[in-house]
């Protein structure tokens, strides 16, 4: 389940990577901007690698030039450490070196206490340095060759308190499954939408009323054990739930007439195209809309401008901020004729990325009716990919995204109008509180 939210999460940010013109390789001495996928095959990862990834931060990401390069060094050495340990093979001699604040002294003593380097630890310092940067939006990849036979894995798509990689620290239990791809080992273990996951490998979904993060590990794993409730029976059952063929399909624009003649369009994420697919499912001119973007991990701020053009003109939809400097205003795309039509948007705390650059403009430019819950507050900045020299990738933003109010969104969300949250027992029955309230707002 989770290996593929992450999935979902990765094509997001890369989706939201500007186009570069530099170099799609990596020379000795720099990360270059990606511009194409990386290579299929590439050196080992080495002592230089983590150089040009400490670099690249410092260089590249949005608040790089005024970063303290020891707190980098230091997530990285720990993170470093940490995987020797793990592996039974931590150094007797290794020992962070005394920092000044000074980047290249600082390196040069770092790289000396390193020597030639372990290959899996200065995978896990890359990992760490940039996951100690907090920040959603930044990542370190490893690319890794499709399998045969096509994707693999348990065909669990979603649960209540995904918030990107990990639970939403704010969920309330139950934690239920949002989503089966049919045909997965899931769905023929006859796992459904609305099923409560009381236990993970045995330990709870919840402590107390915070989400057990401890659990998410364990989805990583080739075989999970699920003990699952069935909340229109209160059914439980225990299962053994093994990876398998799971069929991935494209994203794509569904939609439906709702009473009264309201439209309901479902927009699972800003991929290339999704604002002109929605957009041609509305030519028929319905009474209102009602637009799902609830489990839309996001993806192009271009997609969004376009979509909201559809909406209104003349509108700035969000800023795009430099560490130093005036601020970028993103504005709608005027030259997608108006609908003039009734908007309501659905939300929930999957709605991150793009999918909140879209809704806050809604909401801040009252263009129409947020309906759900809050959304992820997961949009710090749109990310710009950069390829280091063993085929690995950055993505680290350059830019900080507000509001058109200006207003911060990331580790907030935008808040809806009307509290409309999805229950495990509306899954199982079929029932959509959020559905419902935008017919009666209607």
């Amino acid at each position: 389940m989770i290996r593929l939210l992450c999935t979902a999460v990765l094509t997001a940010a890369c989706a939201l990577a500007a186009p570069a013109s530099s170099p799609a390789a990596a020379s000795d001495d720099r990360c270059a901007a990606a511009t194409s996928p990386p290579p299929q095959s590439a050196p080992p990862t080495s002592v230089n690698t983590l150089r040009q990834a400490y670099f690249c931060v410092l260089d590249h990401y949005y608040s790089g030039p005024a970063m303290d390069p020891k707190a980098l060094l230091k997530s990285a050495f720990a993170a470093y450490t940490q995987d020797l340990m793990r592996r039974d093979a931590d150094r007797a001699d290794l020992r962070l070196p005394e920092l000044t604040g000074d980047r290249d002294t600082d390196w040069a003593a770092f790289a000396q206490v390193l020597g030639t380097g372990d290959v899996s630890a200065l995978r896990a310092a890359i990992t760490g340095m940039i996951t100690g940067l907090h920040d959603n939006h930044a990542r370190a990849v490893r690319p890794t060759p499709p399998p045969e036979g096509g994707p693999t894995g348990t065909g669990i798509v979603g649960v209540s308190a995904a918030q990107g990689p990990q639970l939403d620290p704010a969920a309330k239990p139950p934690l239920f499954i949002t989503r089966v791809l049919p045909g997965s080992p899931a769905a023929k273990a006859d796992i459904r939408p609305g099923d409560i996951i009381v236990k993970v490998n045995g330990m709870p979904a919840f402590i107390g009323d915070t989400a057990n993060q401890s659990i998410v590990n364990a989805f990583a794993a080739d075989t999970v054990t699920l003990t699952l409730k069935r909340p229109t029976t209160g059914r439980t059952r225990t299962i053994d739930l093994k990876e398998g063929p799971v069929t991935v399909q494209p994203p794509g624009v569904t939609s439906k007439t709702l009473p009264g003649g309201v439209a309901y369009i479902q927009l699972p994420g800003f991929f290339e195209g999704a604002a002109d697919q929605v957009i041609a499912k509305l030519q028929d001119k319905p009474k209102a809309v009602v637009l799902d973007l609830r489990g839309n991990g996001g993806g192009s701020p271009r997609e969004v401008t376009r979509l909201l053009g559809a909406f209104a003109h003349g509108k700035v939809t969000s800023y795009f901020c430099p560490l130093q400097g005036d601020c970028v205003p993103n504005r709608t795309d005027d030259s997608v004729p108006l609908l003039g039509l009734r908007l309501v948007v659905l939300t929930d705390r999957a709605c991150a990325s793009a999918c909140e650059d879209f809704s806050a403009a809604v909401k801040d430019n009252g263009l129409g009716t947020l309906i759900g819950t809050r959304t992820a507050g997961a949009i710090s900045g749109p990310a710009e990919g950069y390829l280091l020299d063993d085929g690995s990738l950055l993505l680290l933003p350059k830019v900080r995204h507000l509001g058109p109010a200006r207003e911060i969104i990331d580790t907030i969300g935008v808040p809806v109008d009307h509290h409309a949250p999805m229950t495990a027992l509306d899954l199982a029955t079929g029932r959509d509180p959020g559905v419902a309230k935008a017919l009666a707002s209607l």
